[in-house]
Formats: structure tokens, C-alpha cells, sequence
């Protein structure tokens, strides 16, 4: 049979995954070339086209301009270019100049950002833009940005200049523990190919002097129209009108006669494995890294598509094994996994990554070998396979249903992989089929297979990394040989396997009842008060069909501690989630919710407690006994629990310590906030004062007394089958004979912090392995109470403004800065109604040392001028547009909604009726809207803030401590190092727990 569908494909639509018809397979078909359910085609000037209708999120679309370009291209004097060139197109162009590009985008809300509108990698370069289509002239102007990124972007002395600055923070900020580690790595695992040197950020060196010459040459040279496609994907009214547009922007470009030929660069294989150990004085932590390179191979037949499928499976159950290891008794790692990806085109790697203890890398080290080499010997059990299966079917099930609910960008990377790395794209009914034929005859001995793989013998590389040295490269060797002997003995052991119970809730709950029941038109949502005291809103939505998503919520938290509790309590969660809150511990529980997309978590803070939930409809059931869990089971502490736990907090509080950042963050907090309890950073002394007894019993009782808590449902649900799931689980919850932790909103005690009334500059010398700088400017904010709603709003315009203007002036104007953030703290109150609400706006850079100081003056400068002078007509048009774009895309998610329903229930405003609160919301913010105008915004500059702001503020810098600079070799250096060549490697980490796809992904993509 013809393994690809047809346009008019059979499936029908409304049917669910479970009665999907299974195929036919020939293992040889080809899955084909063309790709599925997009216009697709070529200019007769070489340049390739994809345009596809789609109406998530409605009227809007996601555009792109791909480019086989990337910096593995670049000649030695051109390290970096491909980056600069990247920048240069939003700067200026043949059309657009001055950054008018981005003026354009943020007039019509399409925000630009640090990582929003384009990517570099080794490979190649992507430009990406997401724009309204509401009015057709949009979608024409932003297919002409694209257009005038291909062919002629403007490469002056000026131009070049006004963007090193930029460019040479944002290779500043790759400077640090987490950038040089992912550097060390890229260059440790390329090492023998050019890709090794063509790191996409380039040389500072390069990106300091390199000629307009130079930068033009590279452009004009690799731009090709035959090496680029446009994608856009979106709600548009037909594609051929959109075929067209392209053809007008695109079709009368001329390139080249001549296409350059991309050249392809293999990264050389070594049967000796390669060990590296490294010491980093910032890292936050120690680790392990054992990968595995070898050819990618290409996916063109349903033969390689159940090859990908075993793979997944294999590192599913992999993975799941590592978790489990990871929760034992006294435990190798803290964390470990593994994955697979393709670095580049031509070059595939497993990568497997563990966190662990100081001075516990050659355990971790030994566990990992172990383990891949039992799967060897053993392979996974028939209930391990039985499980991976459940996991992936479970997640091609949510996809299958959700198929016509597609995000635009997702789809418009599946283009984009299509055209860059010949990815096929055979649609989701399609896919869906394929794997619900081909997973049930995936056997154990298939996921072993890929066992193989990981030999220390496939171009292997094992590397440590500590913040002090303690292992050596014999240390690896010694491992290395020890488990091969083993292995080849056949002395290791089978997998141990935990017995799984069958049910999550054993005995079903009693139902509650409906007290009272309330409906509320203008939010489309219902709100039950239930016989136990809890208080339920749900809200049925059609956005996505495979979600359902809730969040309960109650007050009073940590605030109502004695300093005495605080530490112990504040670890609550932490160590009752080690045990287990939903009455199983999490290794046994990750089994039993195999195949089941169900999550809940728990979170308890300054003011309330909440959980949250998201699942699929059908397993809505399941989230909610996770819920009468989280109520009615009693966590005990073991020693060996509580000593795991401990070991981690004390290893996260070593890494603070070490990292100049922390160090920065915890200035800024006593500066702005004072030194109390609550906001001190933790020390090693207050984690040896915690009771861990203490700390469970507060937990337990958290989530105790359900006539506290206001639970929020929102998706898509049917009542008729979700009512009587909400009445057993979350009504069948016992309330206790006394109140628990029941708190009156309005006599919760405030948390202890002050703004400083005067003006405070500070700067904190850390010590560093490379010159960092990090500006906070926090300013003092004050609501009054009888506006709050609106001065809520008018705080959150505000802040958007000041973002946009500081970015305009420190990078825009005057070149310094790779990108600024503003963001607004009022969380510090207390949640009463009455009384005024206190915090402060934050603006957030990083930049050269050397003009730190100026910037912060540059930056108070403009705010004193918007306070002076206004802002400008346009100034204020582009922050409507944003934020009514950023509006209109929410109300089509879930998310959003469930956010609103809570801000409702909250806010001030909040007295019982829930759709009064929320319409006092809604017409807060059409107020605000209304009432924006250059003069408003100007006094509520005034108002809000100190005015004038330089009256009162707090600017801390984080700078590099000047004696400890002149030691910098001492404070990174390369223990040891051996393999085949004489490459010097680099490494940094910063974190406790390594994703493995990101890592590598990250190390060799830059966004800006």
C-alpha cells in the first residue's frame, strides 16, 4: 500500500486514537521526500517555500527565513561573522535602517528580544519572526523583513560599529562557568574537524576588528537564495495568496550565477576512549559526561522510523532506571540521564550526564558504566518495555488528539528541520498510525541493541567536572577497565525490580456532596462549594483537546513561622517530596503512572500554599486521586531519606557560595529588602539546624484542611464525567474535626522588609575565572489602595515601557548592552484588602565593566526624562499593541484563563463573587488602556515612582575582584587531560542537575 496519505486522507477526524486503524508496513517504503500538508515548492532563482494554513493562535502567523549558513563556514579571520551578520540585519538594511526593523515589529506587537527573533548555530542561521495577520499589509511587510535579510543587508563602518557592542556583551556573557563548559565540550567532542574552531560566537579578537570588508565578503559569498527557504505557517485566509507575497518579495532576486557549494565536515571516530578531568572554581557542583559519537544516520524508510522508536524506547527505560537509582540509599548521583541528539549534520551522539556529591564522580562514573553494561548482558525486563511503550503511546495519543490544535511555530520547525537537516514530514494522523503499529512489536532484545552503542570503544569520551580536584584520569581508566572485566566475566547482576501496586487511591473515598452552586456568564465557568468546605471553579475550554488544567490554592505559608520554625518548615517539601506525598515513594510512582499523562506538584510560599495539575482528560482521574493523596497521607522521615536530601541542599549551598552571581543576588535582596530570616540566603549551619520531623508534620498539615482551599479547573472538560471525579476525589477528601492552618486573608503577618529611602550604589567584587559585570537598578514602588486595580495594570505598562525605552538607548543608541529587563516585585505584601501595596521595578543588564557606572546614569537618565518629558505617541502605541497581542494570544490557552480566574479569586476586589471580581479585572485593564496616553503614562511615572527617580535607588553592580583577576590560570586549569591529541579543553558547570539535549544543543547555538 501507499504509505503516505493522500490529501483526502481516510482518517476521520473526530475519531479518537483508540480506534485509529493500524497499517499495513513494508519496513523498505520510503516515507517520501515531499512534505505533508504545506505548500511546498521552488523560485526559479533556487530559492525553496513552505506555506501552510493553520489557526493556533488565530490570526496570527509564524514566518521564517532559513539559511544553510552557519559558522563552520567561516575562514580564520571570520570567526564570529556569521553571528555579526545575523545582528546586522535587524540593524540595517537596503529598505529599513537605523533598527527600523525592529520599531516595525514592536508597532504591530511582535516583540523583539535577546532570544526571540533569530538563532546562529554552527550549521546554519534562522530569522524568525511572529506577526498578526489581522490586517494583510502585516504579513506582506514582514515577508519583505525576510526578503531584505536574504539579499541586502547593509554592511557599513557605521553600521558595524554601532553593533560590536552587542555582539562583544552577549560573547561576555558566554564567558562564564556554564559557557566555558559548554565550549570545553564542543571543542573536546569535535576535536580533529574544523567545527572544533568555529565555535557560533566566535573570536573576541574577530568580533572586535573585523573589517566591513570582511563581513560583506562572507554575506555575499554564502547568501544564496539556493541555500535559503521561507516557512511561514499560519492563519491565513488561503495559502496561494501567501505563495504569491513570497514570489513578489522573493522573485525578482538575482544571486550569484554560480552557487557556492556547501561543504560537509566529518568529525574524525577514535576506538580509545578520551578522558578529561577539570576543575572549575565556579562550578556549581560535580558531574560526570560519558558520550558517544557516531554518523547520524538518515531517516527515509518506515525501517528507520521504528529504529527512532526502539531508540526512544531504549532511553526511556534507561532513563528510568537511573531515576530509581538516583532515590536509593546513599545513591551514586543525585541525578542522572541520557539522550541522543544531532550535534551536527553529519555527527550523532549519545550523551549520558550525572550529578553527584563533591568528590563522587568515580562512583558516579562506575554506576553509569554499570548500568549500560547490565542492559547488555540482561536487557530490560518485559515490564520495563511494558512501561516505555504506555510512555510513548501515551505521548503520541496527546498528540494525535490535539492535531488540529497545533501551535503555528511547532509546525513551522518541522518545516524548518525539512529543509535544513531532510527531515521527512509525514503528518501527525499518519505518524500517529505508524507508531501505534509498530510500537507493540518493539521487543526488549530490540532496546538492547542500542546498549551496544554505548561501548567505551565508539568514539567515547568521559569526562569529570569539580569545583576541586579530586579524581584523575587513572581513576577513569582504572573504572573503565574494572566494569569491562566485569562485564566480560558476565559479574554484574540482573535490575532488581520494585514491586508496583496496582492502585493509586486503595480505597475509594466516600463522595461529598454540592452545598451551593454559582454560574458565572461573563467567564463562562462554574463554582461549587462542596460539603467538606472546599470551594471548586471549572471553566470548560476547546483549545486543547488532550488538557485539563488545575490549580488549588490556600492561605497562609511561611510567613506565619517564628524565625525558630522557619529553616525546618521551609524544607518541607523538599523532604517529604524524597518520601513520597502521594503516599508512594517517586521511583515506585513514576511506574504506576506509566501511560497515564498526569502531573501534580505542591508548592508552599511566604502567603499561600498551592498545587497544581495538568493532564489529559482521560486522566483526570488520576490527577485527582494524586490530589486526595497529597490530603491524606502522613509523611514519616526515614534517616536515609532525610540524609539524601541534606546532602543535596548542603551541595546546592557550596555552589552558591561559589558562584559570583549568588553572591550579587544576595546583596541586592539585603540592600533592597533588609536581612531578614526570610530573604538571608540559607548557610551550611541553618541546614544543620533543621528538624526533620518538624518539617513533615508542617507539610502534612499544609495539605490537610480542605474546606481552605479554591481549587481552579479549566480545559477541556465534561462535566458529566468530571463532576463525579471532583466529588469523590476532592469532596471525598475528610475535613478534620478542628480547622488547620485556616487564615483569614486580611490578619496575615507581613513579611519584615523596607525599601531604602535614600540612594545606595554599591558594587560587589567577586572573585571570578573571567570578567563578568551584572547592573540591578531596583527603584522603589508604591499602590495606593483605592486605585489598586488600575495602578496593577498601569505598573505592568510601565515596566514594558521602561524595557523598551532603556533597551532603545543602552543597546539601540549607543551600542553597549546585548539586552535589558525589567520586571516588577510586589509579592513581599501581604494578600489583605486593605492597607497599600509596596515593591519595586528592576531593571537588568550586563555589560563591560570598564562603563558599568555610565550605563547606570544613561539608564536613570532616560527614566528621568520619560518622568520629565512623556513619552512619545508612538512610544505608547507599541506598548498597547504588545500587550493587546500578548491579550489576545491568551485567551486562546488554557493558561491564561486559569491565571485570570485566579488573579480574580485574589484580587482585593474578591468578596464572594467571583464574576464581579473578575469584571472589575477586565474593566481595570480596558481603563488603563483607554486612559494611556503620553501625558497618563508620564504621571504614572510620577506617581508610581520616586519622582524624580534619582532621589531615591538602589544600583548594584557585580565586578570582578581586581587582586584576584591577576591569579586567573589558577583559578581554571585543566587537571589532566588524555586522548589522541594535545587540544587544550576547558570545561565550567553550573548546576546540579545536566540536560543533556540542551547542553549540547546550547554549546553550539546562539540566540539574539
Amino acid at each position: 500500500m501507499d504509505l503516505l496519505p493522500a490529501e483526502s486522507s481516510q482518517i476521520v477526524k473526530k475519531h479518537g486514537f483508540r480506534s485509529l486503524k493500524l497499517v499495513s508496513v513494508d519496513m523498505e517504503q520510503v516515507l517520501g521526500d515531499q512534505p505533508f500538508g504545506v505548500d511546498y515548492g521552488r523560485l526559479d532563482n533556487g530559492l525553496s517555500y513552505y506555506v501552510r494554513r493553520n489557526s493556533k493562535p488565530r490570526m496570527r502567523a509564524a514566518v521564517a527565513l532559513a539559511v544553510k549558513v552557519g559558522s563552520v563556514l567561516e575562514d580564520d579571520d571570520e570567526r564570529g561573522v556569521a553571528h555579526v551578520v545575523e545582528h546586522l540585519a535587524f540593524s540595517a538594511t537596503k529598505k529599513y535602517t537605523n533598527h527600523d526593523i525592529v520599531k516595525f515589529l514592536e508597532s504591530i506587537g511582535a516583540e523583539f528580544g535577546a532570544c526571540q527573533n533569530a538563532v546562529t548555530s554552527a550549521d546554519d542561521t534562522v530569522y524568525e519572526l511572529f506577526v498578526p495577520v489581522d490586517k494583510p499589509e502585516l504579513l506582506s511587510q514582514a515577508i519583505s523583513v525576510l526578503a531584505e535579510f536574504s539579499t541586502e543587508v547593509r554592511v557599513s563602518k557605521d553600521d558595524l560599529h554601532k553593533e560590536r557592542g552587542a555582539v562583544m556583551e552577549e560573547y561576555r556573557g558566554t564567558r562564564n562557568a556554564t559557557g566555558r563548559m559548554q565550549d570545553a565540550n564542543w571543542i573536546l567532542m569535535m576535536e580533529g574537524s574544523k567545527y572544533a574552531e568555529r565555535l557560533p560566537i566566535g573570536l573576541e579578537k574577530v568580533i572586535r576588528n573585523v573589517s566591513p570588508e570582511t563581513v560583506k565578503q562572507f554575506y555575499k559569498k554564502w547568501y544564496h537564495l539556493s541555500n535559503m527557504a521561507v516557512i511561514a505557517v499560519g492563519d491565513f485566509s488561503d495559502t496561494q495568496s501567501v505563495v504569491e507575497m513570497i514570489k513578489t518579495h522573493f522573485g525578482h532576486k538575482v544571486s550569484a550565477p554560480e552557487p557556492p557549494i556547501i561543504p560537509t565536515f566529518s568529525v574524525p571516530s577514535h576506538e580509545e576512549p578520551r578522558f578529561s578531568c577539570f576543575v572549575e572554581s565556579e562550578a556549581a557542583g560535580s558531574a560526570v559526561m560519558i558520550s558517544y559519537k557516531m554518523q547520524a544516520g538518515e531517516l527515509k524508510t518506515v525501517r528507520d522510523y521504528r529504529d527512532l522508536l526502539a531508540e526512544s524506547m531504549f532511553l526511556h527505560a534507561l532513563n528510568q532506571r537511573f531515576f530509581k537509582i538516583s532515590r536509593r540509599k546513599d545513591p551514586p548521583h543525585f541525578s542522572c540521564s541520557a539522550a541522543a541528539d544531532i550535534l551536527v549534520n553529519p555527527l550523532k551522539t549519545y550523551i549520558m550526564t550525572s550529578s553527584c556529591k563533591e568528590k563522587g564522580t568515580i562512583k558516579a562514573l562506575e554506576s553509569m558504566l554499570t548500568e549500560v553494561a547490565r542492559v547488555r548482558i540482561h536487557g530490560f525486563s518485559e515490564r520495563e518495555v511494558t512501561i516505555v511503550r504506555a510512555q510513548l503511546m501515551s505521548e503520541i495519543e496527546s498528540a494525535y488528539l490535539e492535531r488540529d490544535q497545533m501551535q503555528s511555530s511547532s509546525l513551522q520547525d518541522e518545516y524548518l528541520q525539512h529543509f535544513l537537516r531532510n527531515e521527512p514530514v509525514i503528518g501527525i494522523e499518519y505518524e500517529a498510525q505508524l507508531q501505534k503499529t509498530l510500537l507493540p512489536y518493539i521487543s526488549a532484545s530490540d532496546l538492547s541493541k542500542y546498549a551496544e552503542k554505548l561501548q567505551t570503544s565508539c568514539s567515547c569520551v568521559i569526562k569529570t567536572i569539580e569545583p576541586r580536584a579530586s579524581a584523575v584520569v587513572d581513576d577513569l581508566k582504572i573504572v573503565v577497565s574494572k566494569i569491562t572485566a566485569l562485564e566480560k566475566e558476565g559479574n554484574i547482576a540482573s535490575w532488581d525490580e520494585d514491586q508496583i501496586p496496582e492502585e493509586i487511591v486503595t480505597t475509594k473515598p466516600n463522595p461529598g456532596d454540592i452545598v451551593q452552586q454559582f454560574e458565572y456568564s461573563n467567564i463562562g465557568a462554574k463554582e461549587l462549594i462542596l460539603s467538606n468546605g472546599m470551594r471548586v471553579c471549572y471553566k470548560c475550554t476547546d483549545f486543547l483537546d488532550d488538557q485539563v488544567m488545575f490549580t488549588g490554592f490556600s492561605y497562609g505559608g511561611l510567613s506565619e513561622l517564628p524565625e525558630a520554625n522557619y529553616f525546618s518548615c521551609s524544607m518541607g517539601p523538599t523532604i517529604a517530596g524524597e518520601i513520597g506525598v502521594y503516599g508512594y515513594r517517586p521511583s515506585v510512582l513514576m511506574d504506576m503512572l506509566a501511560g497515564k499523562r498526569a502531573e501534580v506538584g505542591n508548592k508552599i510560599g511566604a502567603y499561600m500554599r498551592t498545587f497544581s495539575g495538568d493532564c489529559s482528560p482521560s486522566d483526570l482521574e488520576t490527577a485527582l486521586q494524586l490530589v486526595y493523596q497529597l490530603f491524606t497521607t502522613n509523611v514519616t522521615p526515614g534517616n536515609e531519606d532525610v540524609k539524601v536530601v541534606m546532602q543535596m541542599a548542603e551541595e546546592a549551598v557550596h555552589a552558591q557560595e561559589r558562584d559570583p552571581y549568588t553572591a550579587f543576588a544576595n546583596r541586592v535582596k539585603e540592600l533592597n529588602y533588609g536581612n531578614s530570616y526570610f530573604f538571608r540566603p540559607i548557610k551550611i549551619n541553618d541546614l544543620r539546624k533543621v528538624d526533620p520531623l518538624k518539617a513533615c508534620e508542617y507539610f502534612n498539615n499544609c495539605f490537610k484542611d480542605p474546606s481552605t482551599f479554591t481549587v481552579v479547573i479549566v480545559g477541556n472538560i465534561n462535566p458529566s464525567i468530571a463532576l463525579p471525579l471532583i466529588l469523590q476525589y476532592l469532596g471525598g477528601i475528610p475535613k478534620p474535626p478542628e480547622p488547620v492552618l485556616h487564615f483569614n486573608r486580611d490578619d496575615l503577618k507581613g513579611l519584615p522588609f523596607t525599601f531604602p529611602r535614600t540612594i545606595i550604589r554599591e558594587s560587589v567584587h567577586s572573585p571570578m575565572v573571567e570578567a563578568q559585570c551584572s547592573v540591578q537598578i531596583c527603584l522603589p514602588v508604591e499602590l495606593k489602595n483605592g486605585t489598586m486595580v488600575e495602578e496593577i495594570h498601569f505598573v505592568g505598562f510601565l515596566s514594558k515601557l521602561l524595557e523598551t525605552k532603556i533597551t532603545q538607548v543602552l543597546r539601540f543608541k549607543h551600542g553597549q548592552i546585548y539586552a535589558a529587563g525589567v520586571s516588577v516585585f510586589l509579592g513581599g505584601n501581604r494578600p489583605s484588602r486593605t492597607g497599600d501595596v509596596r515593591g519595586d521595578i528592576s531593571i537588568n543588564f550586563s555589560c563591560d565593566p570598564k562603563i558599568s557606572s555610565k550605563l547606570v546614569d544613561l539608564t536613570l537618565d532616560e527614566i528621568l526624562r520619560l518622568q520629565e518629558e512623556g513619552p512619545s505617541d508612538e512610544d505608547v502605541s507599541t506598548i498597547l499593541e504588545i500587550d493587546q497581542r500578548a491579550h489576545e494570544n491568551g485567551l486562546q490557552e488554557n493558561y491564561y484563563w486559569l491565571d485570570r480566574i485566579l488573579r480574580s479569586y485574589q484580587s482585593r476586589v474578591y468578596s464572594g463573587d467571583l464574576g464581579a471580581s473578575f469584571e472589575i479585572q477586565d474593566e481595570g485593564r480596558s481603563k488603563v488602556r483607554k486612559a494611556l496616553t503620553p501625558s497618563t503614562a508620564q504621571l504614572a511615572l510620577q506617581r508610581i515612582l520616586p519622582f524624580p527617580c534619582k532621589k531615591q535607588y538602589t544600583a548594584v553592580i557585580l565586578v570582578p575582584q581586581k587582586s584576584r583577576l591577576k591569579l586567573l590560570t589558577s583559578f581554571f586549569r585543566p587537571m589532566q587531560t588524555t586522548y589522541g591529541g594535545d587540544a587544550k579543553i576547558l570545561a565550567g558547570f553550573a548546576g546540579l542537575t545536566l540536560l543533556a539535549v540542551s547542553l549540547w544543543r546550547y554549546s553550539r547555538t546562539l540566540k539574539s
